[in-house]
Protein backbone atom coordinates (compact mmCIF):
# COMPACT_ATOMS: atom_id res chain seq x y z
CA UNK A 1 0.00 0.00 0.00
CA UNK A 2 1.85 3.75 -0.93
CA UNK A 3 1.25 6.61 1.41
CA UNK A 4 -1.35 7.80 -1.09
CA UNK A 5 -3.40 5.01 0.27
CA UNK A 6 -2.96 4.86 3.44
CA UNK A 7 -6.08 5.69 5.60
CA UNK A 8 -4.35 6.45 8.70
CA UNK A 9 -2.03 9.22 6.87
CA UNK A 10 -3.00 13.09 8.34
CA UNK A 11 -4.26 14.99 5.20
CA UNK A 12 -1.76 17.43 4.18
CA UNK A 13 -2.20 21.25 4.78
CA UNK A 14 -3.54 21.84 1.02
CA UNK A 15 -5.53 18.97 1.64
CA UNK A 16 -7.21 20.72 4.80
CA UNK A 17 -6.71 24.39 3.32
CA UNK A 18 -9.10 22.60 0.12
CA UNK A 19 -11.58 21.18 3.11
CA UNK A 20 -11.96 24.53 4.69
CA UNK A 21 -12.28 26.69 1.91
CA UNK A 22 -13.93 23.76 -0.30
CA UNK A 23 -17.76 25.83 -0.72
CA UNK A 24 -15.37 29.43 -1.10
CA UNK A 25 -12.90 27.62 -3.99
CA UNK A 26 -16.71 26.50 -5.89
CA UNK A 27 -18.28 29.71 -5.25
CA UNK A 28 -15.34 32.26 -7.10
CA UNK A 29 -14.91 29.45 -9.41
CA UNK A 30 -18.85 30.09 -10.48
CA UNK A 31 -18.98 33.83 -10.18
CA UNK A 32 -15.77 33.98 -11.87
CA UNK A 33 -17.38 31.28 -14.65
CA UNK A 34 -20.55 33.53 -14.98
CA UNK A 35 -18.28 36.83 -15.15
CA UNK A 36 -16.50 35.39 -17.90
CA UNK A 37 -19.37 34.34 -19.95
CA UNK A 38 -20.96 37.92 -19.08
CA UNK A 39 -18.12 39.71 -20.05
CA UNK A 40 -18.66 38.46 -23.49
CA UNK A 41 -21.80 39.25 -23.86
CA UNK A 42 -21.37 42.76 -22.68
CA UNK A 43 -18.30 42.94 -25.55
CA UNK A 44 -20.92 41.21 -28.48
CA UNK A 45 -23.47 43.61 -27.55
CA UNK A 46 -21.67 46.78 -27.50
CA UNK A 47 -20.16 46.31 -30.52
CA UNK A 48 -23.41 45.12 -32.32
CA UNK A 49 -25.02 48.39 -30.89
CA UNK A 50 -21.79 50.51 -31.64
CA UNK A 51 -23.23 50.51 -35.86
CA UNK A 52 -26.59 52.33 -35.09
CA UNK A 53 -25.82 53.71 -32.13
CA UNK A 54 -23.65 56.50 -29.96
CA UNK A 55 -21.02 54.58 -28.00
CA UNK A 56 -22.48 55.85 -24.31
CA UNK A 57 -25.66 54.58 -25.15
CA UNK A 58 -24.21 50.96 -26.17
CA UNK A 59 -22.36 51.09 -23.84
CA UNK A 60 -25.16 51.66 -21.16
CA UNK A 61 -27.33 48.91 -22.59
CA UNK A 62 -24.61 46.11 -23.27
CA UNK A 63 -23.61 46.66 -19.64
CA UNK A 64 -27.23 46.48 -18.64
CA UNK A 65 -27.88 43.21 -20.57
CA UNK A 66 -24.44 42.20 -18.88
CA UNK A 67 -25.65 42.78 -15.76
CA UNK A 68 -28.56 41.28 -15.82
CA UNK A 69 -27.42 37.97 -16.89
CA UNK A 70 -24.99 37.79 -14.47
CA UNK A 71 -27.54 38.19 -11.79
CA UNK A 72 -29.43 35.26 -13.31
CA UNK A 73 -26.45 33.48 -13.62
CA UNK A 74 -25.52 34.09 -9.84
CA UNK A 75 -28.97 34.22 -8.49
CA UNK A 76 -29.59 30.69 -9.95
CA UNK A 77 -26.18 29.27 -10.25
CA UNK A 78 -23.39 30.20 -8.09
CA UNK A 79 -26.01 31.44 -5.00
CA UNK A 80 -28.41 29.33 -5.37
CA UNK A 81 -28.58 27.14 -2.31
CA UNK A 82 -29.57 30.16 -0.50
CA UNK A 83 -32.50 32.06 0.79
CA UNK A 84 -34.49 33.59 -1.48
CA UNK A 85 -35.72 37.14 -0.84
CA UNK A 86 -37.40 39.71 -2.83
CA UNK A 87 -36.47 39.63 -6.47
CA UNK A 88 -36.98 43.91 -6.16
CA UNK A 89 -34.55 43.91 -3.34
CA UNK A 90 -32.10 41.57 -5.05
CA UNK A 91 -31.81 42.96 -8.20
CA UNK A 92 -31.74 46.55 -7.09
CA UNK A 93 -28.92 45.41 -4.60
CA UNK A 94 -27.13 43.45 -7.46
CA UNK A 95 -27.57 46.86 -9.47
CA UNK A 96 -26.22 49.41 -6.72
CA UNK A 97 -23.29 47.28 -5.80
CA UNK A 98 -22.77 47.02 -9.63
CA UNK A 99 -22.41 50.86 -9.52
CA UNK A 100 -20.20 50.42 -6.75
CA UNK A 101 -17.39 47.96 -8.60
CA UNK A 102 -18.02 50.65 -11.34
CA UNK A 103 -16.65 53.53 -9.20
CA UNK A 104 -13.58 51.46 -7.46
CA UNK A 105 -12.47 50.81 -11.46
CA UNK A 106 -13.19 54.73 -12.23
CA UNK A 107 -11.18 55.98 -9.23
CA UNK A 108 -8.13 53.67 -9.51
CA UNK A 109 -8.70 55.09 -13.49
CA UNK A 110 -9.03 58.63 -11.79
CA UNK A 111 -5.84 58.35 -9.14
CA UNK A 112 -3.66 56.87 -11.94
CA UNK A 113 -4.29 59.56 -14.28
CA UNK A 114 -4.74 62.50 -12.75
CA UNK A 115 -3.44 62.52 -9.19
CA UNK A 116 -0.48 60.28 -10.78
CA UNK A 117 -0.43 61.57 -13.87
CA UNK A 118 -0.04 58.64 -15.85
CA UNK A 119 -1.87 59.42 -18.64
CA UNK A 120 -1.13 57.32 -21.18
CA UNK A 121 -3.53 54.32 -23.05
CA UNK A 122 -1.46 51.40 -21.76
CA UNK A 123 -1.62 53.22 -17.82
CA UNK A 124 -5.27 53.85 -18.31
CA UNK A 125 -6.06 50.82 -19.08
CA UNK A 126 -4.24 49.10 -16.70
CA UNK A 127 -5.46 50.93 -13.85
CA UNK A 128 -9.02 50.99 -15.01
CA UNK A 129 -9.14 47.15 -16.48
CA UNK A 130 -6.50 45.47 -14.49
CA UNK A 131 -6.07 47.37 -10.83
CA UNK A 132 -10.10 48.53 -10.60
CA UNK A 133 -11.39 45.23 -12.34
CA UNK A 134 -9.61 43.07 -9.60
CA UNK A 135 -10.64 45.85 -6.81
CA UNK A 136 -14.06 45.82 -8.39
CA UNK A 137 -14.73 42.20 -8.62
CA UNK A 138 -13.54 41.49 -4.93
CA UNK A 139 -16.20 44.30 -3.52
CA UNK A 140 -18.78 42.98 -5.72
CA UNK A 141 -17.71 38.94 -4.87
CA UNK A 142 -17.93 39.89 -1.10
CA UNK A 143 -21.14 42.48 -1.29
CA UNK A 144 -23.11 39.95 -2.93
CA UNK A 145 -22.56 36.86 -1.49
CA UNK A 146 -22.77 39.05 2.13
CA UNK A 147 -25.82 41.48 1.52
CA UNK A 148 -27.46 40.22 -2.12
CA UNK A 149 -27.48 36.40 -1.62
CA UNK A 150 -26.67 36.10 2.14
CA UNK A 151 -27.30 32.98 4.11
CA UNK A 152 -29.72 31.90 6.21
CA UNK A 153 -28.88 31.99 9.66
CA UNK A 154 -28.95 28.22 10.11
CA UNK A 155 -27.44 28.04 6.62
CA UNK A 156 -23.72 26.74 6.32
CA UNK A 157 -24.46 25.64 2.87
CA UNK A 158 -20.97 26.83 0.82
CA UNK A 159 -18.58 26.87 3.39
CA UNK A 160 -19.12 22.88 4.41
CA UNK A 161 -15.97 23.01 7.11
CA UNK A 162 -16.99 25.58 8.81
CA UNK A 163 -19.05 25.38 12.15
CA UNK A 164 -21.88 27.80 13.15
CA UNK A 165 -19.74 29.46 16.12
CA UNK A 166 -16.95 30.21 13.30
CA UNK A 167 -19.06 31.65 11.05
CA UNK A 168 -20.78 33.90 13.49
CA UNK A 169 -17.24 35.61 14.52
Amino acid sequence: MTDLQSPTRPPSLVQKLYARFEGLVREVGKFGTIGLITFVIDTVVFNLLLGVMNSLVAGAISMTVAATCAFIGNRYWTWRDRARTDLRREYALYFLFNLGGLLIALTCLWVSHYGLGYTGRLADNISKNGVGLVLGTAFRFISYRQVVFRKRPDDTAGTPAVTRSESAG
